[in-house]
């Protein structure tokens, strides 16, 4: 009876055994690869539990998501013969899991894969380039035509491999600290020179302003002179007017000397403690003396 009981517990035990090395997990960002004999005989990604062939069966997980690989600083060559440090990084995933695990193996044989294929993308293209068209800061577009070319030649390169690269983008171009001051100071200059053209070109307006107002403002002192010599003249040419009326007849004439001299007297009287000396011969002597 005991012997029967060990015996069903033992079987109990290697069916418990066996059941769980019949199953594997999947989660929702992997691939998982059923080998068999180091060949794969299945690929899944969906997520859940699966069945394999126990003891013969074995699991090879990838990843099924959206990559970053942040690729070492590299020095390329220009098409002017000038060395430049390039920093930069690829986004990829894998594409195709029996050809990523025939070629490749692993995320991490994948990632100097795509190294070496993005360095020689990246030193082909610059070597095509000028160092003034990859650090010209006036139109920043053609940085994007860059971009896009690398990522063109590396996702083609890369799709014997199983793997889909979405986008190459540079983080940073550095350049060579032997070459580094020289074009700091070549860029200083062409902002020294437009400063210049700058300040020139105000100059010259602020001249044709300030011209422009001088001549403003003779014209207008020059009418203005014009039209006060106008109306003195026309104030003497009333005054004699006056004048001759007041002296055209000797009645007139009297009168007019006589409210000429009042007035005079007038002004002379105004405050207080005045003395006033008139000749008694003159015409208002003649007046107060003989009224």
């Amino acid at each position: 009876m005991k012997k029967g009981l060990i015996i069903t517990a033992i079987a109990i035990l290697l069916l418990v055994f066996v059941g769980f090395n019949s199953l594997y997990a999947v989660a929702e960002n992997e691939y998982a690869c059923l080998m068999r004999f180091s060949e794969i005989v299945g690929v899944t990604n969906e997520a859940g539990l699966h069945f394999k062939v126990p003891f013969i069966d074995s699991i090879r997980i990838f990843p099924d998501t959206t990559l970053i690989y942040d690729i070492p600083p590299s020095e390329v060559l220009t098409s002017d013969k000038k060395n430049m440090t390039v920093d930069s990084y690829i986004i990829w995933e894998i594409s195709d899991p029996r050809t990523f695990y025939r070629t490749l193996g692993s995320t991490g044989e994948a990632e100097a894969r795509l190294n070496a294929v993005t360095y020689n993308a990246l030193k082909n293209l610059m070597g095509t380039l000028e160092q003034d068209d990859i650090i010209n800061t006036e139109d920043a577009s053609g940085r994007n035509d860059i971009y896009a070319g690398i990522t063109t030649e590396v996702a083609e390169l890369c799709t014997t491999y199983g793997i889909n690269v979405l986008d190459v983008r540079i983080k940073r171009f550095d350049l060579a600290e032997s070459n580094e001051n020289a074009v700091y100071d070549r860029m200083i200059s062409d902002r020294n020179q437009m400063a210049e053209k700058y300040t020139a070109d105000g100059k010259y307006e602020a001249s044709i302003i300030r011209n422009e107002v001088d001549k403003q403002v003779n014209i207008i002192v020059s009418n203005a002179e014009a039209e006060a010599a106008r109306l003195e003249a026309e104030g003497e040419q009333e005054y004699m007017r006056l004048l001759a009326e007041a002296y055209n007849t000797a009645d007139k004439k009297d009168f007019y000397e006589f409210m000429r001299a009042l007035e005079a007297l007038k002004a002379s009287l105004t405050g207080d403690d005045k003395t006033v000396i008139i000749d008694k011969e003159s015409a208002l002597g003649k007046i107060l003396v003989n009224p």
